[in-house]
């Protein structure tokens, strides 16, 4: 019997005390029932919200459960990137922490890596997906977002939804690329970059912030920007 390769998701964190024990017990309720060998990485970018204190009292009862806190660094890709460095799984993923990203979508995302595909991306823009709660000038500005990476993206794996921060990929896509950190747009790089053949969607509907306050702001926009210029630069 060939056994199962190792998931590790990682949860990046800023002031998010207040969603994580959800987070965590929404993410192990999902992935238990598959029988896989997994660990959840929370990677908090020092909030001093007293994260720290509810990720250790989980992982006392679940050595799955890892905290990683950087000191004097901040952004999502570089957030992911630095949990993705501390695992030796070979089926690496990154969720967010607000619960705008539906947990039990994982076990959908994790059958489709096992269908022989590199990456599985949750998308809102593939058939079935939705953003509802949405206005129509936000969803204006997500698909022109979208629209300018077309040119970037290779043929054949082509993908809907490259802005999305909800998906697993395969470690042998990425192993050897050197992915910026800086930014919160870390799919679109590796889509990009990365040795992947090919890419499933599945489709999901977008949520509402459980508490907290969403980071977007002009730093978001003018790393997705950068992060462009980048890419269209090592094309």
């Amino acid at each position: 019997m060939t056994s199962q390769p190792k998931l590790a998701v990682v949860i990046p964190t800023l002031n998010e005390a207040a969603n994580i024990s959800i987070v965590l017990d929404r993410l192990r309720g999902s992935l238990d029932p598959l029988h896989i060998p997994y660990e959840l990485i929370v990677v908090d970018d020092d909030s001093g919200d007293g994260i720290d204190a509810i990720v250790h009292e989980i992982s006392r009862s679940d050595p799955r459960v890892k905290l990683l806190i950087r000191v004097g660094k901040r952004g999502l890709a570089g957030a992911v990137i630095h949990g993705w460095e501390a695992t030796n799984a070979e089926v690496l993923g990154v969720i967010d922490a607000d619960l705008q990203h539906p947990p039990e979508l994982l076990p959908k995302l994790w059958e489709a890596l096992q269908s022989g595909a590199d990456a599985a991306v949750a998308s809102r823009y593939a058939p079935q997906g939705s953003l509802k709660n949405w206005s129509k000038w936000r969803h204006f500005i997500s698909l022109t977002s979208i629209w300018i990476t077309l040119p970037l993206q290779r043929p054949g794996i082509s993908v809907k939804d490259p802005m999305s921060g909800f998906f697993l990929v395969r470690r042998a896509a990425i192993d050897g690329i050197e992915l910026q950190k800086q930014g919160f747009k870390i799919l679109l790089e590796i889509l990009v970059r990365g040795k992947l053949k090919s890419v499933l969607e599945v489709p999901f509907a977008f949520g509402h912030r459980h508490a907290g306050e969403s980071k977007a702001g002009l730093k978001v926009a003018v790393d997705y920007f950068v992060l462009l210029a980048r890419l269209w630069w090592k094309r």
